[in-house]
């Protein structure tokens, strides 16, 4: 099975890549009835609440940007497989030239050091925003599972500190790409888009976890979020636009071919392939 999916947007051109897979239970999302979950499921002829690992490449002006890098070893045997997916893609580590985080969570940062806390791609500069650098850098976290979290954030940024830039919303990532701010998730969770001859892409990050739930009804938020509300409002609002000015899209967890548009559909949305 192919673990690629590419794309052109303009001059620029996209890859994604699938790290791997799981499924969540309905239990990790808060305020939404069981009952409702499975008539969304069998609305969608789906058999669980599956969700999918995606990394990125962005290539433009020369440039080979990394966004995300997936769960290496840290969700079992069906993820880690981003070494897999570049290899497929003809791209080799040293190759990366930029490595965009959309935000610090393990899913995202794992896969970008090694086991022995080394950085995977030694030459390429680190791109985070300011408020998620600031989030897990200095707050203190009596969750332990955050906690946890926090201290990948911190080795990831720590082994990449000297090559690092921190921005912020709308600031250029390589050519033609720039900065999407997408709160709520984490306070500094963004993604991206491409704007390149007479078409739009947009990289949605982590609005949704379960597209076949929270496209279908966007009020639907998940236990990961750090302030659901905010995370709530942020989809909305983002796949509103998407819809509305016809860009492609896709995120860090959208399923295959999980590269196409959306479609309205009463208050929610249909995903097509592109």
């Amino acid at each position: 099975m192919s673990r690629i999916n590419r794309t052109t947007v303009g001059d620029v051109e996209i890859i994604a890549l699938t790290d791997g897979e799981t499924q969540f239970g309905a239990e990790l999302f808060p305020g939404t009835e069981e009952a409702k979950i499975d008539a969304l499921l069998e609305a969608a002829k789906a058999e669980a609440i599956d969700t999918n690992f995606n990394a990125f490449i962005v290539k433009s002006g020369g440039d080979t940007m990394l966004v995300d890098a997936g769960p290496r070893d840290l969700f079992g045997p069906t993820c880690g497989y981003l070494g897999d997916a570049l290899e497929e893609a003809g791209i080799g580590p040293d190759e990366i030239t930029h490595l965009y985080f959309t935000h610090l969570h393990p899913d995202h940062i794992a896969g970008a050091l090694t086991k022995e806390g080394q950085p995977v791609f030694e030459k390429a500069k680190m791109l985070v925003s300011e408020a998620d650098h600031k989030f897990w850098s200095s707050q203190v976290f009596t969750d332990e599972t955050l906690a946890q979290w926090q201290q990948l954030a911190q080795a990831t940024l720590g082994a990449y500190a000297p090559r690092t830039e921190q921005i912020k919303d709308g600031d250029t990532l390589v050519r033609d790409v720039t900065a999407l701010n997408l709160p709520g998730h984490t306070p500094g969770h963004m993604g991206f888009r491409v704007d390149s001859g007479s078409d739009s892409f947009a990289h949605v990050g982590d609005i949704a976890h379960a597209q076949v739930l929270q496209f279908a009804d966007p009020e639907i938020g998940i236990a990961f979020d750090i302030d659901m509300d905010q995370a709530r409002a942020t989809r909305k609002r983002t796949l509103d636009m998407v819809t509305t000015d016809g860009m492609k899209l896709s995120g860090g967890h959208m399923l295959r071919p999980n590269i196409g548009r959306l479609e309205r559909a009463g208050t929610g949305y249909i995903f097509k392939e592109d």
